[in-house]
This record gives C-alpha cells, sequence and structure tokens, in this order.
C-alpha cells in the first residue's frame, strides 16, 4: 500500500478525494528569486525595461497562473481562491525576491498555488528581460508557509 495519496493501492495515479474534509482557511506563501546583473535590476527598478513594467506583468502572470494551477498540475483540484499577491523586494544589488501568498476557504490547501505564482512571476521577468540578460538565474523556489486543515500550520525551518 502506497503512503503516497495520489497514488491508489495498485499504484495508479488518482485525485485525492477531499469531499469528506471540513472546509477551513488555507494560506500559502512561496518564495523565490532572480538573480541577474545589477544593471538589469536598475533597468527593470527604474522602470525602463522597452517591452512595459516588469514588476506589474510579472505580478499578473503570477495572479493568472495561481488560478490556472489546477489545469497545469494534473491532481490539483480547482480551487476558488479568495486572494493571492506577489510582492516583490530587493534582497541585493542583483537580486529581485519575489513572494505569492494565496488565501480560499477549501477542503485542500493552496500550497502549489503559490509555488506555481511564484514560479510564474520569476519565468515572466526573464521573459521579459532576457534581451538585456541571458545569464539571470531562477530559484530556488520554496514553500515559506502554509496554514489551515489537518496538517496544520508549516512554516519552513522553524516552527
Amino acid at each position: 500500500m502506497s503512503q503516497l495519496s495520489h497514488f491508489d493501492e495498485s499504484g495508479a495515479s488518482r485525485m485525492v478525494d477531499v469531499g469528506a474534509k471540513p472546509v477551513s482557511e488555507r494560506v500559502a506563501r512561496a518564495s523565490g528569486c532572480v538573480a541577474m546583473s545589477p544593471e538589469t535590476l536598475r533597468t527593470i527598478l527604474d522602470r525602463k525595461v522597452t517591452k512595459g513594467d516588469v514588476l506589474e506583468v510579472a505580478r499578473l502572470a503570477g495572479i493568472m497562473a495561481a488560478k490556472k494551477t489546477s489545469e497545469l498540475i494534473p491532481l490539483c483540484h480547482a480551487l476558488p481562491l479568495d486572494c493571492v499577491t506577489i510582492d516583490f523586494r530587493v534582497l541585493d544589488d542583483q537580486t529581485l525576491g519575489l513572494e505569492a501568498t494565496v488565501r480560499v476557504q477549501a477542503r485542500t490547501g493552496v500550497e502549489m498555488e503559490a509555488l506555481t505564482a511564484v514560479s510564474v512571476a520569476a519565468l515572466t521577468v526573464y521573459d521579459m528581460c532576457k534581451s538585456l540578460d541571458r545569464g539571470m538565474t531562477l530559484g530556488p523556489f520554496v514553500l515559506v508557509e502554509k496554514s489551515g486543515g489537518k496538517s496544520g500550520r508549516y512554516v519552513r525551518g522553524g516552527s
């Protein structure tokens, strides 16, 4: 018998049945970064990339991606998300930090939605700036925190 919930006793893939679980508030936060040349980061922050405002386009892409997660990850449930936010911060002169927070009232969590949002936002930064800096590095992308549901609260590296 498999201990992985996305496989049945015979090893066949399955979507986990969450129908009997109670609805509760679920929140997940994921982060990642994009490393680039200092010149590229300055160009982004000064809003001088010819394709447009990189951070706002990346924010929209991340929000849209969170809403489409079940279409991208085969066994994810489609969830009516209540809120998706994407935030950016400069970590140093060549690193842009990204953080996605996703909130829902549902029977299953939104960890995959948060990770998808932050990953697609970072990919969008790369896409919009690749003509300036093809050497950009994406990641790592990690779950920072999640709350709600039977497993309760998780905080990366702590309690």
